[in-house]
């Protein structure tokens, strides 16, 4: 991990995440009568809950509208759930200023074209190696776990371990 990785991971107050091809896949599955539904990752999930516990703030941000999303954003007492949105952009700065950061203290984790304005403002931007060229060529870190299959708990992970908590998150595991 490179040092300049390191000093933005440590700045972080703001986890921001996309839904779709981060929390999930990007598969999106539809039953015969056209409910949508997501699979998330359980341990993303508990990554989650261990940076939160660091008092890590944590948001969603994405374009499309689901109840699934807002299921798992309850399940996570996840307090900044935006859905819906056209303009990413203008959420993450509506959200900075309601939580009094700066950009350079978020973090973002988006994986197509519609993320790039959000991920070229935030002091740390990820994405997942499934992601589009030109997205992982304007990000920071790309994981090395796919989108809903681990890549949220690589970064979560991350972030703790630049910040120094994660040794001692994960040891409380261990008693």
């Amino acid at each position: 991990m490179t040092q300049d990785i390191l000093s933005r991971a440590q700045r972080v107050q703001l986890a921001a995440f996309d839904v779709d091809g981060i929390l999930t896949d990007g598969g999106l599955c539809y039953t015969d009568s056209g409910q949508e539904f997501k699979i998330f990752n359980v341990r993303d999930g508990h990554g989650i809950k261990m940076l939160q516990e660091t008092g890590v703030e944590i948001a969603i941000i994405t374009s499309r509208k689901s109840m699934a999303v807002e299921q798992r954003a309850k399940n996570l007492s996840i307090e900044w759930l935006f859905q819906g949105v056209g303009d990413k952009l203008e959420v993450f700065e509506s959200l900075l200023t309601k939580l009094a950061i700066s950009a350079a203290e978020a973090s973002y984790m988006g994986d197509d074209v519609i993320d790039l304005p959000v991920l070229r403002r935030c002091g740390f931007a990820a994405t997942v190696p499934e992601a589009p060229a030109i997205v992982r060529e304007h990000v920071h870190y790309v994981t090395h776990a796919q989108g809903g299959r681990g890549a949220v708990r690589e970064f979560s992970e991350l972030l703790m371990q630049a910040r120094g908590v994660l040794e001692s998150k994960l040891s409380s595991y261990l008693r």
